[in-house]
């Protein structure tokens, strides 16, 4: 097995003295080593004594970083073999970009979540009441709540897609829509096409079944047709999961004629369509009328996803998924096998909130929108040179960088107190280095310091000179 000397490794990662806490700076230049390639996976690093006198640190300093890295993924140790280089599992490992949580006292601007509504206490307050009748039950509802179905069926219909309530599944949240999806119609080998960029849960579940990822281009100014059916034909694909409603990350927003397109060169290349209606309530702006994209579906092949987590707030893990009543049916004997039926009382909060869809629709619009604005002038003020479009709808900004990487800006800005999200994240086989996702479901306040510190980061490295306790304003 190849090594690396104590010396080697040094010059490599040259992380600053003065960046705090080091061993984390030390772990995060490791990392970012093997990504880029300049450190081989399956070579073996120098023992921690060494490493540690090199450095000028202590070996308890050393040790630190390798227990992250390992935790992360990056390392692997036997006793007496010492420690190797290794890649991760992205969707079990802790370096999981999502299972980050916020008790490092960063600035979280790697998740596009919202805070909950004004009305959301009210809402579950009124919940506890309904749901002592439900007490009565055993608790399980393998579809969902029938009152929470028939009041989705209404909201689809009421846009001008007849939807009857049998045709929907509760599930928890949109990421387990797509994991019940395609755990029950894709399989090992099986092309699957996703956007590039796309939500980063959608890449884990097609690997986690093994299914071969066929990626298609999509930009702000939204998809070309022909790139995408030449996808379909070419690859064959099963299964296609697009995001036409104001897309995550870059905001694009696809037009009817796009749609039915689209739904057309899936119907004659027999791709089912798996739609994620995630950020469709969210427009920020006046945008053309734009119909439910299964409203082009003439043959049952276009399935549809939603969530509340957007519109209302990510604590309440309910989400849907609407398609033929066989094959809901279907699906929620692929989701028992897992998970037997949703919370009741999530689902009847949810019910309360749709008796209060268009209060709490303006307000998370109103808000979103002033955050996205004061987002768009701090960027301006500070980053200029960065390129962007301002998207009219959604929460997420897709950022083009003027030089550099977004991974190693990502772990500068860690030392500067905010947690990022890198182009890769969205990307296939270490793409989109060049971009940066930032949500603005954030308030003003909380984004305007996070660009402030983005640009220090940008400027000055991985060095951190903040007092721990100022690291997270009162706002």
């Amino acid at each position: 097995m190849r090594h690396l000397s104590a010396g080697q490794v040094a010059r490599l990662v040259d992380v600053p003295p003065a960046a705090r806490p080091y061993y984390r700076a030390l772990a995060d230049a490791v990392r970012t080593r093997i990504l880029d390639g300049q450190i081989p996976v399956r070579v073996r690093m120098p023992a921690e004594r060494h490493l540690a006198e090199t450095l000028g640190v202590s070996r308890t300093t050393v040790t630190a970083a390798y227990d992250l890295l390992r935790e992360r993924g990056y390392l692997e140790s036997r006793q007496g073999s010492g420690s190797w280089t290794a890649l991760p599992d992205p969707t079990t490992t802790g370096d999981n970009p999502w299972l980050a949580t916020d008790d490092e006292g960063l600035l979280q601007l790697h998740p596009a979540a919202p805070p909950g509504p004004t009305a959301l206490r009210e809402a579950m307050l009124e919940a506890v009441e309904d749901a002592a009748r439900y007490g009565m039950g055993n608790g399980y509802h393998p579809m969902g709540l029938p009152v929470l179905r028939e009041r989705i069926a209404a909201h689809y219909t009421s846009r001008g897609l007849a939807t009857r309530p049998e045709q929907i599944l509760i599930t928890s949240g949109a990421q387990h829509a797509i994991h019940t999806v395609m755990g029950l119609l894709i399989g090992p080998g099986d092309p699957v096409m996703l956007e590039s960029p796309t939500y980063p849960h959608a890449i884990d579940s097609v690997r986690g079944r093994g299914a071969r990822i066929v990626p298609v281009g999509v930009s702000h100014d939204g998809w070309q047709v022909d790139l995408v059916a030449a996808a379909m034909r070419q690859s064959a694909a099963r299964l296609a999961y697009l995001m036409p409603d104001f897309q995550n990350p870059t905001g694009a927003l696809m037009d009817d004629a796009t749609r039915a397109a689209v739904a057309g060169a899936a119907r004659r290349n027999d791709t089912t369509l798996l739609v994620d209606e995630t950020w469709a309530e969210l427009a920020l702006e006046e945008v053309p009328a734009t119909a439910p994209m299964a409203a082009f579906d003439t043959d049952s092949r276009i399935i549809t996803i939603g969530s509340v987590s957007k519109l209302w707030w990510g604590g309440l893990r309910i989400g849907w998924i609407r398609t033929t009543a066989a094959l809901a049916r279907r699906l929620a004997q692929q989701r028992a096998a897992v998970d037997i039926s949703s919370p009741v009382l999530d689902q009847l909060v949810v019910v309360r909130l749709f008796d209060r869809l268009e209060e709490t629709r303006a307000e998370r619009r109103r808000r979103l929108r002033a955050s996205r604005d004061a987002l768009v002038l701090a960027l301006r003020e500070h980053l200029p040179e960065w390129s962007f479009t301002v998207p009219r709808g959604g929460g997420t900004l897709w950022v083009r960088l003027d030089k550099g990487g977004a991974t190693s800006l990502a772990d500068a800005a860690a030392c500067h107190g905010v947690r990022l999200a890198p182009g890769p994240w969205f990307g296939v086989e270490g793409t989109l280095e060049g971009y940066l996702r930032l949500p603005y479901t954030q308030p003003p306040g909380v984004l305007e310091e996070a660009v402030a510190r983005i640009a220090t980061a940008r400027a000055r490295g991985p060095v951190g000179n903040r007092p721990a306790d100022t690291l997270i304003p009162m706002v």
